[in-house]
């Protein structure tokens, strides 16, 4: 009890869902303490079973079956459970000390029943419990060896049938359709538990396979079927850790399973998982198999992704570089991918190589990878190659034209001290393309941004007035030019401030009350004190009903 306190709570869910929980609240039902744990019902979206932790290992911890809950987070559920079982800490000691009783009780009676007793006991409860019953026929069959009666079990463990409205388990049934479909996982495990992992092979494939058909008939928002296809994967390895299967049937299974015999992304086996099972036999056949595929479909990405995976796992670059050249993206992404992989292998001449023929064979540089532009870059000035990087960003800087590619021109030719001639030439390119009608509609923006960002305002007002300017950049300007340009930023803020009139909400009345502040100044620097208090005067007459404005006008003194 020790760990349960509003500081661990909040420390294991963050400030946000923390607050969140308070709402919470009223939406705990069913607050069940044992010794060490306490169980709940929260009321969300949906209802969601809860459970904390009291004295673990690892101090106070929880499970959830929400979204949240389910990717391994503390979520404001839990939240309220803690909240709630703190606000009547004082029974708590007696509660749990009343379930170590019951408990201890329980297994006194149950100890003493006799064994026709207890099998009696057992029959009424599989009577009732219809997942029991199916749980011990499953365990039964596993136990006696009879694969016709657990394969038999398993199809019905992952048959959505009964979960399904027109052929689809929708997300409210997706839950206790998972929940059956999780017992595949336990009893493959039990069939290699006993003795008979060779059937267990079997019949995780074939789980495999059901799974995959299921998936698209059911909503999985939660991920659970993804968690079964994960231990299934893990059932999987297992047995054929502990059955030793032929090592060449094995791959060849392996590699149709990676290149989409089974076609879930659930199982995401991975072949290089089962190398001591394959051993070296099987890891030759394994590497063949994959070659094979490869060559047939070198643009496929499964194969390409095995193929990589074991060229890494060998430490054959040249066979990963080989994977990634033959299907190279036309915009030098994958140029870049194997000038990093060339880079790993400390082989940066030759990665350089690579990330040069990326802007080579680029078709259209105003489509080319950034990062390829800004890897060159840096390695053209690790080597001192500074006017080879001002040249790379010139061409980009002239295909893309934006302001982004303006700075990185601009910081790659001051480093080569060649900024004053590149800034003509790239403002001579935005004014180019500015005057052209087809061009304008981004020419002469980028040039006002340009020319905003290197400070020289009276230019970029110039070039707003003869190209056109944004809403955004006009009320810029205004801002930065109106201790030199007090009438020209007056005549800006007051067109922005018009519409603004017409509008309501709160933002847009802070939007309002910045460019009165800006007309105020204005009219300072004007001498014309006068104008601007009449101005005020009609607005707050034809604004009077919009409180919220005329509390901010009060506070900023307008």
């Amino acid at each position: 009890m020790r760990g349960l306190t509003e500081a661990n709570l909040k420390t294991l869910a963050g400030a946000r869902s923390f607050e969140r929980a308070r709402g919470y609240l009223d939406a705990v039902s069913g607050v069940d303490v044992g010794d060490g744990w306490v169980t709940a019902s929260v009321h969300g979206t949906e209802r969601y079973e809860v459970e904390l932790t009291l004295d673990g290992p690892g101090g106070l911890s929880g499970e959830c079956d929400c979204p949240y809950g389910l990717e391994g987070n503390f979520c404001k559920h839990l939240v309220a459970l803690g909240l709630t079982v703190l606000a009547q800490r004082e029974s708590l000691p007696r509660q749990r000390k009343a379930a170590q009783e019951r408990a201890q009780d329980l297994d006194g009676w149950l100890s003493a029943l006799s064994r026709d007793e207890l099998l009696a006991l057992l029959r009424e409860q599989i009577d009732d419990d219809r997942r029991l019953r199916r749980h011990l026929e499953l365990r039964a069959a596993s136990a006696r060896g009879d694969l016709a009666a657990v394969r038999s079990r398993l199809r019905d463990l992952l048959d959505i049938g009964p979960f399904a409205q027109y052929g689809y388990v929708e997300y409210a049934d997706a839950r206790a359709y998972a929940d059956q479909a999780g017992q595949a996982v336990s009893a493959i495990g039990a069939l290699t538990g006993s003795g008979r992992a060779a059937d267990a092979i079997t019949l995780a494939r074939e789980a495999m396979r059901l799974l995959a058909e299921a998936v698209e008939s059911v909503d999985d928002s939660d991920g659970r079927l993804g968690q079964i296809g994960a231990g299934l994967a893990d059932a999987h390895l297992d047995a054929c850790r502990a059955a030793r299967p032929d090592p060449e049937e094995l791959a060849r299974w392996l590699v149709g399973h990676a290149l989409g015999d089974i076609d879930d992304g659930l199982t995401d086996l991975d072949p290089l998982d089962y190398d001591d099972v394959l051993g070296e036999e099987g890891m030759t056949v394994l590497r063949k198999l994959a070659a094979e595929a490869w060559r047939r479909n070198r643009r496929g990405w499964a194969e390409k992704h095995l193929m990589e995976r074991l060229a890494k796992a060998g430490g054959n670059v040249d066979a990963v570089i080989a994977v990634h050249a033959a299907d190279l993206a036309p915009n030098g992404h994958t140029h870049l991918v194997i000038a990093r992989e060339l880079d790993a292998a400390r082989r940066s001449d030759d990665a350089l190589d690579w990330a040069e023929r990326g802007i080579r064979d680029a078709r259209d540089l105003s489509t080319v990878d950034t990062a390829l532009v800004d890897y060159l870059c840096d390695r053209y000035a690790q080597a001192g190659r500074i006017a080879d990087a001002v040249v790379v960003r010139r061409d980009h800087f002239g295909a893309r034209r934006s302001l982004l590619a303006y700075q990185q021109l601009r910081a790659a030719a001051r480093a080569a001290d060649s900024w004053p001639a590149e800034r003509e030439g790239a403002l001579a390119l935005l004014r180019a393309a500015a005057e052209r009608p087809q061009q304008s509609w981004y020419g002469g923006p980028v040039l006002v941004d340009a020319l905003l960002d290197d400070k020289d305002v009276d230019a970029a007002w110039q070039a707003a007035t003869a190209t056109g300017a944004h809403d955004r950049q006009w009320l810029t300007l205004a801002d930065q030019a109106r201790a030199t340009r007090p009438a020209d930023a007056l005549s800006v803020y007051l067109r922005l401030a018009e519409p603004l009139t017409k509008e309501t909400g709160n933002t847009v009345y802070e939007q309002l009350v910045g460019l009165l502040l800006g007309i105020r100044d204005c009219h300072r620097r004007l001498g014309t004190e006068d104008e601007f208090a009449r101005y005020v005067t009609a607005l707050r007459t034809a604004q009077k009903r919009k409180r919220n404005l005329m509390r901010l006008m009060d506070e900023h003194g307008l």
